[in-house]
């Protein structure tokens, strides 16, 4: 019994290293909130610009990409 519970472990940390490694997350800070309250670049913690400009949504701030993020694009 013991054997067996310690081979579904790892057969579950193998399925979840192999599903894992094929989903590619968004970078999470692609989209930067820019105001004067948050300076330059910005709080950059969205992934997406659907989320900043939520977050922006009622406020005097805007939403723009990352200059890290565009920089690395270019090399």
């Amino acid at each position: 019994m013991r054997l067996s519970v310690q081979a579904l472990a790892l057969l579950a940390s193998l399925a979840t290293l192999i599903f894992a490694s094929h989903v590619q997350a968004a970078p999470a800070d692609r989209y930067c909130l820019q105001s004067r309250r948050w300076g330059f670049p910005g709080n950059c913690q969205f992934a997406t610009r659907r989320q900043c400009l939520a977050a922006a949504s009622g406020t005097n701030a805007s939403c723009g990409l990352n200059p890290r993020y565009a920089s690395s694009r270019r090399h």
